[in-house]
């Protein structure tokens, strides 16, 4: 039997009966009809991610026209792809920045920029770690954190679209987990994401561009194999944007951070010693 929709498969037999005989031949053979559907199942979602890849690519064009896009490059992801993307459409019209917030994973910010410094890719890295600390001193409401986090994200990128020159348009990698919980439209709200509920009302842009808005995360990361980026990016941990600011209970502290960024990380070195980390 086999539910290709819920990637199920399994053989009917009687292991208890003696008559009956499950031979190496007959595993091989249903292993290999298992890999045939699988492959052809992965064929097909490739097909329409590379279908969804021009329709995007083309759609961006049409809406950019000749103005400078700049993205909220995470280094997650969903931006990862989205940068791709992007790239892919315009070229040099986009500027990605990386905000680093000082709420990260250890040694997070250097790995982002480590990955995209040599693409192709005009990438700024801002260290926004005391700006948002500031922001976030005597609170301790997760909700009201990621509000805050949100606006100060924007906060920062029109700073850096100030110095970049006129900048129309800002990128964001939503996906549509983030829309869903957040609360739009009947949903009700899960927790705000900083990109979607944590959004201010007044932005200095013209619009938002936001192309992974309507894909679940397993489609991002078929678009990104079809975009060709680097496994370890398309297949990376999810990481929220409000990062360790949420996970601190309590106010945000220095200190705070400090002691969840070296627990966190052993407990994912411990993880990816037995191989459980993917």
């Amino acid at each position: 039997m086999n539910n290709m929709e819920k990637t199920l498969y399994g053989p009917l037999f009687s292991p208890e009966v003696e008559g009956t005989l499950f031979t190496k031949e007959q595993i091989k053979e249903i292993t290999d009809h298992i890999s045939q559907e699988i492959s052809n199942s992965f064929k097909k979602q490739l097909d329409k991610a590379l279908k969804e890849r021009k329709e995007q690519i083309q759609k961006i064009k049409q809406t950019v026209g000749d103005k400078k896009v700049l993205l909220a490059l995470s280094g997650g992801v969903d931006s990862s792809v989205c940068a791709s993307l992007l790239s892919k459409a315009i070229g040099s019209q986009l500027t990605c920045v990386f905000v680093d917030t000082g709420l990260m994973r250890k040694n997070e910010g250097d790995e982002v920029e480590e990955a995209f410094k040599n693409d192709e890719l005009n990438f700024v890295r801002v260290n926004a770690k005391d700006r948002f600390l500031e922001k976030l001193k005597g609170v301790t409401d997760p909700e009201q954190k990621r509000k805050i986090i949100g606006e100060e994200f924007i906060r920062v990128f029109e700073d850096e679209a100030k110095k970049i020159g006129q900048v129309d348009y800002l990128a964001q990698g939503t996906i549509y987990p983030d829309v869903i919980e957040s609360g739009l439209g009947d949903a009700k709200v899960i927790k705000s994401h900083h990109n979607v509920g944590g959004l201010p009302d007044v932005v200095d842009f013209r619009d938002l561009i936001e192309p992974l808005r309507d894909l679940f995360k397993d489609e991002v990361r078929r678009l990104g194999l079809e975009l060709k980026m680097p496994e370890y990016l398309v297949f990376r941990q999810p990481f929220p944007g409000p990062g360790l600011g949420i996970r601190v209970m309590g106010e945000v502290t220095e200190e705070k951070l400090e002691i969840l960024r070296n627990a966190d990380a052993i407990f994912r070195e411990e993880i990816a010693k037995v191989g459980e980390d993917k």
